[in-house]
Formats: C-alpha cells, structure tokens, sequence
C-alpha cells in the first residue's frame, strides 16, 4: 500500500465530524436503503388480496430466523471489523489482514451450519414463536425459499464492515444498493406479475443478497482494496478467533436477544390474545411485526452513525489520539440526541400512517395505534444505549459491550415481559410495554457506564503518530 493511498484513509487527519459523515452517510444510505426493501417487501405481501394480514403475520414469524442468522453474520462483521481498524490504526495491516480472512472462514461455516439446522427444524420453531394454523404455512413458504440464500446473506452483512473499516464508505454504500435496486424491482415482478406470492418475496431477496455478495467479495479480492481477502490468510487462527468472539459477541448477543424477545414476544401475544378471542392472537402479532419493522426503518440512520463512528474511533485510538475519541463521543451523542427526538415525536404522532404501510385491515390499525404508542413511548432514551455500546465496540471493550446488550433485552425486557402483563390488567398490552421501561433503564446505565470506564482512560495525553513509512 503506497502512502498517498494510506493519507486518504488515516483517521487521526482531518475534521472528526467530516471523517465519521464520511463514512456514516453512505452507511445510512445503504441500511436504509435494505430497511426500506425489507419494508416493501412486507407492504407488498401485507397488501396481497384475501391473504395479506395472515401473510404478513407470517413473516412475523419468520423474523426471528433472520435475526438468528443476522447475528452469526455480525459475530464475524462486528467482531473482525473493529479489531482491522484498531489494528491498521497501529500500522499492523499484516495483522489485519489475518482478521479480515479468519473471519471469512468462520462466517461461511456458520452459515452452512445454520441452513441445516433451520431446514431441519423449521416447522417446530415457527409454532415456537408463535405461529397458528392460519400463518405458519405463510412463514415456511417464505423461509424454505430464503434459507437457500443464507450464506450470500451473512457474506453481505458480515463482510461489508470490512469494507468500510478502511474508509471506503461509499463501496460499502454500494453493496447494499445494488440488492436493493435488484430486490426493489423483481419483488413486483415476482408477487404480482408472475403471481408468486410470498414465495416470489423471498426469491427476490435470495437473488438480491446473491448479488450483493458477488459484489463485496470482488472488492476484497481486487486491487482497490488496502487488506485484500486471500486464501493465505483464511486460517481459523485461535488467538484472533477468540478476540473475534470476544468483541462480536456484543452485535451476536444484539441480534439474538432481538430474536429470542420477538419469539417470545409473538408467544405471549398469541397466547393473551387467543384468550380474548379466536383471531386475537394473530392481532397482536400482526401489530408486533408491524411495529418491529417501524423500528427497523427508525434506528438505521442512528446505527448508521454509531457504526460509521467506530471506525474513526477504532482507528484514533489504536494510533493513540484520544482527544479526538472523545470528539467522536461528543460529536455522535449530540447527533443522535437531535435525529431520536425528532423520529420519536414523528410516531408518537403519526401512528395511523406507519400501521397502514402494512395493512389497512381496519381491527390491525386499532390495536396497532394503541400498541405503537406505548412501545416507543420512551424510544429518545435509546440513543443513550446504542452510542454507549458502540463507543465500546470501537475500543474492544468487550465486556462491557456485551454485558449492557444482554442487560437491555435479556435482564430487563423478558423479565418484563412475563411480569407486566399480569399487573394492572395489562394482558397482551403489557407485553408492548416492556420496551419503553428497559429503554430508559438499559440507556441511561449503558451511557453512565460508558462515560465512567472510558471517558477517564481517554483524558491521557496523546501518543505521538507513527510514520507513514511503517506500513
């Protein structure tokens, strides 16, 4: 790697707001951009004429699985990415190089591992999670078709942190556009014109991600790249597949806990609402599915800037410029501070418009109101959780990262979950309430945690930058 190409890259140059926009904008705009399909995706089966709140109520179901396999891809993409950025922040892109290949190797043997256990075991997880008569047959059309594209799936996901860990946030954008262009455009043609249904919304995103995959591992691979991903350095390394684990279990244990919540989550539902009545159940998780995918839409360009921070902080602090960590923190803090307020006041008054994205069946916008309302009752707070964590990913404390993700949903939400609705009269409505108190609870322990440990290690003076010669 020439200099020139190093200058362009190096983290510790430059104004710390226009280093993390740099590569939080085109990460904003490319998660988005996969929210907004995955959104499509759901309007359109939601809006399928005779079937559409059952077929929606079935990819409820299946969201689980795809957090269960979005969590294996971040054990890779969060855990490795991280470590190649502090990494190449001291000069060692030998080092990093080695990271960004370990992980490959592990992704694409979790990935085989879980396209066999969910094939296997489908049917039993959908009644799992709180499937009937009436939707699993949805669900396991969709997911028998999209478990073919598991592994393209995780190599997407878990191998584009890599690319924008060495600063090239606008390719990193263009992985995620290219499979939402493809999936924008053929889920039409695949539900309506060819009259596939939720089948034809499930091969649209296996081809979708199919493509995005092609696309991340011929960047990696070609001359563009600063660490190129090459058969040399795909070696399960113990030493480094431990750290992987160590710091990925925090993005792990984030899409797990979101996964065993919703299951757990459309469990309860079903069984409070099939006690009020016969299609009561399927209600509530209609209202879930809806309201979890409003959520998608709403944290992404907050996750977009945390994500597109830890870079710019991984790398400043490995070179040992803790000044200008600390200016991310401030910087990432005020900014989501000002985007959650603005998107909470949006659906606390709004409801009506996010429910009827999904269905305009006139008993779901009722319930789905109510429910919205109350689940994103306190959402401001989770601004204060989301930057806290990252700050702790970005500098590998892993720990810490992990214990404040398995706080939030484990400690706090399913606890709650089984609690609430038996006070008060709550019922199925005390399962949404759950998430507005941990948000409050879990944000303001994970943000006063984060300032105590690491705001006093960074008050050091800075270390003297390395060479450019040293790579």
């Amino acid at each position: 790697m020439d200099a020139t190409q190093r200058h362009k890259n190096d983290f510790t140059e430059g104004g710390i707001a226009k280093n993390i926009l740099s590569l939080a904008i085109p990460l904003t705009v490319a998660q988005l951009t996969v929210v907004l399909y995955n959104v499509v995706d759901r309007a359109f089966i939601g809006h399928i004429e005779g079937i559409g709140r059952d077929a929606f109520t079935g990819i409820g179901l299946v969201m689980p699985v795809t957090y269960i396999i979005t969590a294996f891809a971040n054990l890779c993409g969060t855990g490795g990415a991280p470590l190649c950025s502090i990494a190449r922040g001291r000069g060692d892109n030998q080092r990093a190089s080695r990271i960004m290949g370990c992980s490959f190797s592990l992704l694409l043997l979790l990935g085989i591992a879980l396209t066999l256990i969910f094939y296997l075991f489908h049917e039993p997880i959908l009644y799992l999670v709180g499937g009937s008569p009436e939707t699993v047959p949805h669900a396991k059309a969709y997911l028998l078709i999209y478990l073919v594209g598991t592994i393209p799936v995780m190599i997407s996901l878990g191998m584009n942190p890599f690319i924008n860990s060495q600063g090239f946030g606008s390719t990193g954008m263009m992985t995620v556009l290219l499979g939402a262009v493809i999936n924008l455009i053929l889920d039409p043609i695949f539900i309506f014109v060819l009259h596939m249904g939720i089948q034809g919304a499930a091969l649209a995103t296996v081809i979708a991600q199919t493509c995005s995959a092609v696309w991340v591992l011929l960047f990696l691979r070609g001359k563009k790249a600063i660490l190129r991903l090459t058969r040399e350095h795909m070696v399960l390394d113990l030493p480094i597949l431990k750290r992987i684990f160590s710091l990925g279990l925090t993005g792990f244990t984030f899409s797990v806990t979101n996964s065993l919540v919703q299951a757990l989550g459309n469990s309860l539902l079903q069984s409070y609402g099939s006690a009020e009545g016969t299609a009561m159940g399927d209600l509530y998780v209609a209202a879930m599915t809806a309201i979890n995918s409003v959520r998608e839409i709403i944290c992404q360009p907050l996750q977009g800037l945390t994500q597109g921070a830890q870079p710019v902080m991984g790398y400043n602090y490995g070179a040992g410029q803790y000044s200008r960590v600390r200016k991310c923190i401030v910087f990432i803090t005020w900014s989501g501070l000002l985007y959650n307020t603005v998107v909470w006041l949006l659906v606390l008054l709004l409801p009506q418009f996010w429910i009827l994205l999904f269905n305009d069946d006139p008993a779901l916008l009722e319930v789905g109101v109510k429910t919205l309302r109350i689940y994103y009752a306190t959402f401001v707070f989770m601004n204060f959780q989301m930057i806290g964590q990252s700050t702790f990913v970005a500098l590998g404390k892993a720990r810490h990262a992990v214990f404040f993700s398995l706080l939030r949903k484990v400690i706090l939400v399913i606890p709650l979950m089984l609690l609430l609705p038996n006070l008060w009269g709550l019922g199925a409505y005390g399962v949404f309430a759950s998430e507005p108190v941990s948000n409050v609870v879990g944000g303001v322990a994970c943000y006063t945690t984060m300032l105590l440990v690491v705001w006093r290690e960074l008050k050091q003076p800075d270390r003297p930058l390395p060479s450019l010669s040293n790579s």
